[in-house]
């Protein structure tokens, strides 16, 4: 049998095969953040489809951590009822679950949340939501830390198998760690210890509530590509080596950025059509210039994280590795685990266009994945479509009211 298809422990959970389904933004809820019967059947697909375990679609902890208006939240009470239904759809159909928690930080704009969006410190305007963010206060952050935690007890009343936390991507707690975005000299900044403070609060914050056996699994960038130093990859081993102190129960290995350049996240084909398709009229020539530049930059060529995790294997020991990014071939991913360099295989784009994928190789039908890296799936998601596969180009259609006001 190939070990693809065996079992596998993330603390008292366990995984019946090695496939994890990424995170992946949806644009599913309702403006409001409500779970929605479409956002149920997406998932319910994948775990029909014999995904070994499920990360959702970044959930907001915070109603100024919004990303997009048609995120899911998690951020209030009101969101329970969906959430369970979602825990319970994904259940029924064989599936284990875990919740991502996310703030967006400064990675959002005044027309999602309201108000000028905040971040570690009070930098420069960035290229993509052009934004020249607020510092957030000491109280603020202890806020956002007690967000956390509420989201993380939501997550497991609603029926999740564990809790998945970001701190890459470019959203909030990656901005802290980070020295590009980070500029304080407070206990929140100023040191590679401080900048994680944030992180480390919030993860012994969730792992007091969190069951006895769920998992908590932390996403964690190795280098952030950003102008100017940020993450790299020394930085980012020293994180795992703390993480995996403060008990965690596995890490996922991660690159990239959204602000300066997104296709440092995704790599592949840059759907400059579809992406400055989403944009309102004043800003199409700077996402035009922008997307331009981009292009032909980062084809995709392999698993791109796969350096930076065999260098975290050593710092983390037995504790579970969870790599993302590139992962096309079934003989490549058997022999990345065999190897020990990962011990699970996270995809996002092929489950989009392939929510059956995992069958499929099973029963021996596939060796590689139909997923060509397009990414205009991606083009969708700036233009608050649903996330499926448009490998044939986008529907005509206006942009929606908040992109208009953005």
């Amino acid at each position: 049998m190939s070990i693809l298809f065996t079992e596998k422990q993330v603390a008292g959970l366990t995984v019946k095969n090695r496939f994890v389904h990424s995170g992946t933004g949806e644009s599913m809820a309702t403006d409001q953040g409500a779970v929605t019967d479409r956002l149920i059947k997406r998932y319910k697909t994948l775990a029909k489809g014999e995904v070994g375990l499920i990360v959702t679609g970044y959930m907001s902890v915070h109603p100024l951590g919004r990303a997009t208006l048609r995120q899911t939240g998690i951020h209030s009470d009101a969101f329970l009822p969906g959430l369970e239904k979602l825990a319970q759809g994904i259940h029924d159909n064989n599936g284990r679950v875990l919740f991502q928690l996310v703030h967006a930080g400064r990675q959002t704009t005044s027309a999602v949340i309201g108000e000028k969006p905040a971040g570690p410190s009070a930098t420069d305007r960035d290229p993509t939501y052009l934004v020249k963010p607020r510092m957030l206060t000491h109280q603020e952050i202890v806020e956002i830390i007690d967000a956390y935690k509420k989201a993380a007890i939501r997550a497991m009343a609603a029926g999740a198998d564990g809790i998945h936390i970001s701190a890459a991507g470019g959203y909030l707690i990656n901005q802290f760690l980070s020295p590009f975005y980070n500029q304080r000299d407070d206990e929140w900044g100023g040191t590679t210890l401080n900048r994680f403070r944030l992180l480390r609060e919030i993860v012994i914050a969730v792992k007091e509530i969190l069951p006895s056996g769920a998992p908590l699994v932390v996403k964690i960038n190795t280098d952030d590509q950003t102008p100017r130093p940020g993450i790299i990859l020394d930085e980012a081993m020293e994180h795992a080596k703390w993480l995996v102190d403060l008990g965690i129960d596995g890490i996922e290995v991660a690159s990239g950025n959204l602000l300066y350049n997104h296709m440092t996240m995704w790599h592949g084909e840059v759907p400059t059509k579809e992406i400055v398709q989403g944009f309102p009229t004043w800003k199409k020539p700077f996402a035009w210039v922008a997307s331009k530049r981009m292009e032909g930059q980062l084809a995709l060529q392999g698993p791109w994280n796969l350096p930076a995790a065999q260098a975290l294997r050593p710092v983390v020991g037995d504790t579970p590795l969870f790599l993302v990014g590139g992962l096309r071939e079934v003989g490549q991913m058997e022999s990345i685990l065999e190897q020990g360099h990962a011990d699970f295989i996270q995809m996002c784009r092929p489950f989009i266009r392939e929510p059956f994928l995992v069958k499929k190789i099973k029963a021996g039908k596939v060796t590689q994945v139909a997923c060509t890296s397009c990414n205009r799936c991606l083009g969708a998601i700036v233009n608050q479509m649903p996330i499926a596969c448009y490998r044939n180009g986008l529907p005509a259609t206006a942009p929606s009211e908040i992109l208009r006001r953005a």
